[in-house]
């Protein structure tokens, strides 16, 4: 379980807090979505938990252990926004093995076949795959590396809305084996496959039902 408390992380730059008394509790193998406008935060709670940004206060546990600044980043697999903008293999097999050449094929075909890409030639640049494809790759990538939790920004940015349902079926699916938490300003699709759920605005975060986050999205489309 991925537990956060009193979470707070205010830049020497800022005025105010970005994130404000921060706190989760997502059960592992569970789809978490935190959800809220462009400038919450929603980032910036990624970034920390990835191991990219250190808060200024509070606590981050793993079950119970408390974790450290370096632990994060071995904890935590982060998948960009748009993520094939950071592509940087030539090929998929290159793409998998940056940072891991030690990997076996074994290893290789199992992770591609776990984001449905089973059929991918290992030869084929990445850039050249669909916007869905590349969407797959980037959660192969992270998940070869084993990670405890898998964070995701904004997965569905991007895609059409075939892909999406797509994309959101194969994250239900991956949280049979996964924990995942996702940011979004859209949820969408990933509403059904959300098992806890939290709005964000302006650093503050507080738990809310899926169906409470559904009815104004409903009403914004009609």
């Amino acid at each position: 379980m991925l537990k956060l408390q009193n979470l707070v992380y205010h830049p020497p730059a800022t005025s105010e807090p970005i994130l404000r008394d921060i706190n989760m509790q997502l059960p592992a193998k569970q789809f978490g979505l935190v959800v809220g406008p462009s400038g919450s935060g929603k980032t910036t709670l990624l970034e920390i938990l990835a191991g990219l940004a250190e808060h200024s206060s509070g606590h981050i546990f793993w079950g119970e252990q408390p974790l450290t600044f370096l632990h994060l980043q071995q904890l935590a697999g982060l998948v960009f926004q748009f993520p094939e903008r950071h592509f940087c293999g030539d090929t998929i097999l290159e793409e998998l093995r940056l940072g891991h050449p030690e990997l076996g094929m074994s290893q290789v075909r199992k992770v591609l076949q776990e984001v449905g890409l089973a059929e991918a030639r290992l030869a084929t640049a990445p850039h050249a795959l669909s916007g869905g494809q590349q969407r797959r790759l980037a959660l192969a990538v992270q998940l070869i590396r084993q990670p405890s939790i898998l964070l995701l920004d904004e997965p569905t940015a991007g895609l059409d809305w075939s892909m999406r349902r797509q994309l959101a079926g194969l994250l239900g699916r991956l949280k049979q084996h996964w924990t995942l938490l996702a940011v979004t300003h859209d949820p969408g699709d990933l509403l059904a496959i959300a098992d806890c759920c939290w709005s964000i605005n302006q650093g503050e975060l507080r738990s809310v039902a899926p169906a409470e986050v559904a009815r104004p999205l409903a009403r914004s489309l009609t």
